[in-house]
């Protein structure tokens, strides 16, 4: 039988969910879009809700809930800031490999730190040689005694100038087929957060580049087996990171549509709401009819997450659908707003530059249907 209806306790989670982010996360937004800057305090709010901690099993310090609930907080997040979803979401994406193919010292080691918010955390794979194709990438690591020495640099890289634990991947310089995975600490010589993107939306939300010069890394920061880090980390993109994704394009979507509703019966034209128009109506329309198919296959997707079912195809498949569409809801709430969407004062702006950043994060529109292609024809 399938149950399209959300526990009491799921019902519950996405209430108080809803209130943090209105009540915590709004106040915020507007130093974000000036200053394009994380707010210490902001990071401060997360962990104190343990937004940080949804994921991570309790006997770790985490909350244990799971990716449904996942998704409810980063959908109701990023109806009111998508560069605080992105941010939260990526902090995710860094403590995933840690859960699933660290060891029990590392686990230990990092995981209640990271649940309490009192660390943070991000994946660093993307190079300038190698994004979507990490293979191309050209960091390299070489073993020095009990060590491994790391040089290279990342790009794109969310969190980048704020994460204290990255994990990042890097080839054998003596097999360019073998890639490993590797916890590095902020603060390690040789390891050093550099150039700062200026995005055209999510401000606030830190990306930028990561620099490796003959950096040391103790042999117990290696995660999972070595040889085997291309699986820890494109798994952690493959599930948790597309998931993420479309968490934050289901509640930038919820926000375009709500804003547009509330604008159509407000602005009267020759003495009427708008919304009687009939082509102000379609368009209210085709958003409601995307966003709830969206929310099917995205909340699809992470049960089955939970369930401890594949669920890589499923999310390439939510992540297309939810990005595409909410870049469309984002242009046609302009559209509904006029002269008014251009306005920096109106949120529908903010929410089209927002948009367009969705769509290359973990993945472009035409890397998911490359993915998808190849699950269709195997």
């Amino acid at each position: 039988m399938i149950d399209f209806t959300f526990t009491e306790e799921q019902d519950m989670f996405r209430k108080a969910a809803r209130e943090f982010a209105e009540t915590r996360v709004a106040p915020f937004v507007p130093e974000m879009e000036k200053t394009g800057k994380v707010p210490p305090d902001l990071v401060k709010a997360l962990g104190e809700a343990e937004m940080m901690a949804i994921t991570i099993p309790e006997q770790y310090g985490g909350l244990g809930l799971g990716f449904v609930a996942r998704m409810i907080a980063l959908e109701e997040i990023s109806r009111i800031s998508v560069a605080t979803g992105m941010m939260l979401q990526v902090l995710a994406l860094g403590i995933d490999p840690i859960v699933r193919f660290g060891n029990e010292a590392q686990k230990k080691k990092y995981l209640p730190g990271l649940a309490r918010g009192e660390r943070l955390a991000t994946v660093a794979v993307t190079e300038p040689t190698g994004g979507s194709d990490p293979t191309g990438g050209r960091t390299v690591y070489s073993k020095d005694g009990t060590d491994y020495v790391i040089t290279g640099r990342k790009c794109f890289i969310t969190n980048s100038h704020i994460a204290d634990v990255v994990t990042l991947l890097a080839k054998d310089e003596n097999d360019p087929k073998a890639f490993s995975a590797f916890i590095v600490e902020k603060g390690t010589p040789g390891f050093k957060a550099t150039h700062e993107e200026h995005k055209v939306g999510m401000k606030g939300c830190n990306t930028g580049e990561l620099s490796l010069e003959k950096c040391r890394v103790p042999a117990e920061n290696l995660v999972g087996r070595e040889g085997k880090g291309l699986r820890v980390t494109m798994s952690a993109i493959g599930d948790v990171g597309r998931g993420g994704m479309v968490g934050c394009a289901l509640g930038l979507h919820t926000a375009c549509l709500e804003a547009s509703l509330k604008f159509a019966k407000d602005r009267i034209l020759y003495g009427k709401p708008i919304s009687v128009l009939q082509t102000i109506q379609n368009k209210l329309a085709e958003m409601k009819i995307d966003l709830e198919a969206g929310r099917l296959l995205a909340y699809r997707a992470a049960a089955m997450q939970d369930r401890g079912e594949p669920s890589s195809n499923e999310f390439a498949v939510a992540k297309y659908f939810t990005t595409e569409t909410a870049q469309k809801a984002a242009k046609m709430a302009v559209d509904i707003h006029g002269g008014y969407g251009c306005m920096e004062e109106y949120a529908v702006s903010r929410y089209l530059r927002d948009a367009f950043v969705l769509g290359p994060s973990a993945g472009t529109s035409d890397i998911m249907k490359v993915i998808i292609a190849r699950w269709v024809l195997a």
